[in-house]
């Protein structure tokens, strides 16, 4: 199978030099494992325990007796959310390994469940822990000529590299199911899989819209702060993206809602049912899933620091991406699946209304050019490498929170 090259990987060897503990956070299937691997392949002296294997889980019977046989070694530790009370074990062990003067690499922890993860390790490993997110696959990791077939089937890398579109389909539907049947009861929620199911797709149905909890519980004959609860969910599993508002007004009337996304646009057609592309061209979801792909590229490369937003006016501005970035820049961004883009007056009035410092208009096309003095066309593919260049390295994924 072709594997294509994940470009966290030095930011986790570098994290790895400066932390005793890492972790990596993720949905299930993204690539957590295959990414440890690689790294085990190229730095030796390590150690893999999987905590779904039975006879692995039970080498942490005596915890502390095994990672002492182990000291010499980087222990990776997988689906480290089934065992929380292995967390003050990994505490204890790290404090007392830096009486002795060792300190960085000495866990490399994997994790399926964000929200569950980031409760459990927050406060045993407080300043000894740093975190990565690792999403699906983004246009930088794939060659060029891939970039219409991650869009249509998303970044999963067994959906992305499976056979035919209709084999990345059932993937994707069989992902889902694996999710709402077994994955999300596991993690304690009583929730009926049938009415997360319904939930799901309705978010997929909206991509990319303001989030209206008092209609989606109208439909699913819920409380609003259910279904909130339930996109919370969704959220800490890094399955759903809410994306706040821009809030800095000056006494405009803005949008205080946030607008939803599916965050894998492969997931978004599975749950719509949609497996090839002309399905998908010929949907209205069309538009909205290919501005939540957009998004999720350029939100992957977010220098640290940097934070995300859109913002949209009583008055008809409107801008589908702002980005605060380092050294005082705020990227202006609007999003069009054309080859010939253009943008109304709302674009300019938003942009001046943000103290905009550049301009975007992302468009699927293959080349940058600019569209006016002030306004610049561009591919995603450039955008984000863009992005990546503002920082020193892709660390916006390290952070002590994750963003949402």
């Amino acid at each position: 199978m072709v594997m294509y090259p994940r470009f966290r990987l030095p930011l986790l060897r570098q994290l790895l030099q400066e932390f005793p503990a890492v972790a990596i956070l993720g949905p299930r299937q993204v690539g957590k494992t295959t990414l440890a691997m690689e790294l085990l392949a190229m730095d030796g002296a390590t150690q893999y325990l999987d905590l779904e294997s039975p006879a692995d889980a039970a080498k942490l019977a005596d915890p502390l007796s095994y990672f002492e046989s182990r000291r010499d070694r980087l222990v990776v530790i997988d689906e480290v959310q089934r065992a929380p009370d292995l967390f003050p074990v990994l505490r204890g062990v790290i404090d007392q390994r830096r009486r002795q003067g060792q300190r960085a690499g000495q866990f490399l922890l994997l994790g399926s469940a964000t929200g569950a993860l980031l409760a459990q390790s927050a406060e045993s490993l407080a300043g000894r822990i740093a975190y990565m997110e690792l999403q699906s696959l983004t246009i930088n990791e794939v060659p060029s000529d891939d970039a219409q077939r991650l869009w249509l089937r998303g970044g999963f890398p067994e959906s992305l590299l499976a056979r035919s579109d209709s084999a990345s389909l059932r993937w994707r539907q069989q992902f889902i199911s694996t999710y709402l049947e077994r994955d999300i009861p596991q993690l304690g929620p009583r929730i009926p899989a049938e009415t997360l199911r319904r939930l799901w797709t309705m978010l997929a149905h909206e991509q990319g819209q303001l989030l209206n909890a008092s209609k989606l519980a109208t439909s699913l004959a819920v409380s609003g702060q259910t279904v909130t609860r339930y996109i919370d969910l969704l959220c800490d599993l890094m399955l759903v993206r809410r994306l706040l508002p821009w809030a800095d007004n000056g006494g405009k009337r803005l949008v205080r809602a946030p607008k939803v996304y599916v965050r894998d646009s492969g997931l978004v057609h599975a749950l719509l049912g949609l497996g090839q592309l002309d399905e998908v061209l010929s949907h209205p979801v069309v538009g909205g899933s290919w501005e939540g792909w957009v998004i999720e590229n350029l939100l992957a490369v977010l220098p640290e620091g940097a934070q995300s937003f859109f913002y949209r006016s009583s008055a008809g501005a409107e801008l589908d991406l702002v980005l605060d970035l380092p050294r005082k820049q705020r990227w202006a961004i609007e999003v069009k699946r054309s080859t010939a883009p253009t943008v109304g007056r709302g674009f300019h009035q938003a942009a001046g209304d943000i103290d905009a410092t550049a301009r975007f208009v992302v468009h699927s096309g293959t080349d940058a050019y600019p569209l006016s003095a002030d306004i610049e066309a561009i591919p995603v593919a450039e955008l984000q490498q863009r992005l990546i260049d503002l920082g020193e390295a892709p660390a916006s994924a390290a952070r002590k929170t994750p963003r949402r």
